[in-house]
């Protein structure tokens, strides 16, 4: 089962840290991040990578995203 982040309706850097303090209490490999906004979905995927993260897919549907990032 994944970590399920929601930071829709927030503006950066909120889904940034949403995910970085996530990442630092999870035990599970994988980390889902919903978001509305190009940025964040930019911000979230760099942020994730510089942290040794893969972004393993990016759904979009009706401007809204699903980030699936997986623990490397």
């Amino acid at each position: 089962m994944s970590e399920m982040i929601d930071a829709r309706g927030l503006s950066c850097p909120q889904p940034v840290l949403m995910f970085m303090e996530a990442s630092k209490k999870t035990d599970k490999d994988e980390i889902v991040v919903w978001v509305d906004t190009d940025a964040s979905k930019e911000n979230v995927s760099r942020a994730a990578e510089s942290k040794g993260w893969e972004v393993k897919n990016i759904q979009e549907n009706n401007l809204e995203y699903q980030i699936t990032l997986t623990r490397n």
